[in-house]
């Protein structure tokens, strides 16, 4: 006999370890032109996130970078860095609509190979550290591009969520958003 006026509980729902681009959207403020990442493959909390970047000729950039010679601008692959690495700090905080994350610093950033129309980037991201405060987090996080098996570009990123109010000017550390 089961007892319906106490139905057993129910199990923790499982951490969603994969996203597709409404999943993403949901997640990150970023849209076009500027939405650098198009799936994400796996995800660990608070470790490690894999995520997907297709390039395609009609991404608006290869209009002037280059003219008959496209090559995806190493700046922006760094931004998918961060946008992957944004998706990751963002999935821990139930409040983002009302947080921003910011840039803090670039460091170490290399571009061994150019990336072109048709290339799949393969971005992934592995926190170094995790500073949470009453106020908001701050995160360092090392990132590697790849293109198959190739490493295209790598760069050590730091970024802090802030609220959305204060990240509309200068953060306390001097920072412009």
């Amino acid at each position: 006999m089961t007892d319906t006026a106490h139905p057993a509980p129910e199990a923790p729902a499982a951490a969603k370890t994969t996203l597709d681009i409404n999943d993403i959207q949901r997640i990150l403020p970023h849209r076009f032109p500027f939405l650098l990442i198009d799936r994400v493959l796996d995800l660990t909390r608070r470790q490690r996130i894999v995520a997907i970047k297709n390039v395609t000729i009609n991404e608006p950039f290869f209009a002037g970078h280059f003219p008959n010679q496209p090559i995806m601008p190493g700046v922006l692959i760094v931004e998918a860095i961060a946008q992957a690495g944004g998706a990751l700090l963002l999935t821990e905080v139930e409040d983002r609509s009302d947080k921003l994350m910011v840039f803090t610093g670039i460091e170490k950033a290399r571009f061994r190979r150019p990336v072109v129309p048709g290339d799949q980037l393969r971005l992934e991201v592995e926190v170094k550290s995790w500073h949470p405060t009453a106020r908001s987090i701050a995160v360092r996080m090392e990132g590697i591009a790849y293109v198959g098996d190739k490493r295209v570009a790598q760069a050590i990123v730091t970024c802090q969520l802030v609220d959305q109010a204060r990240g509309r000017g200068t953060s306390e550390d001097g920072v412009s958003s």
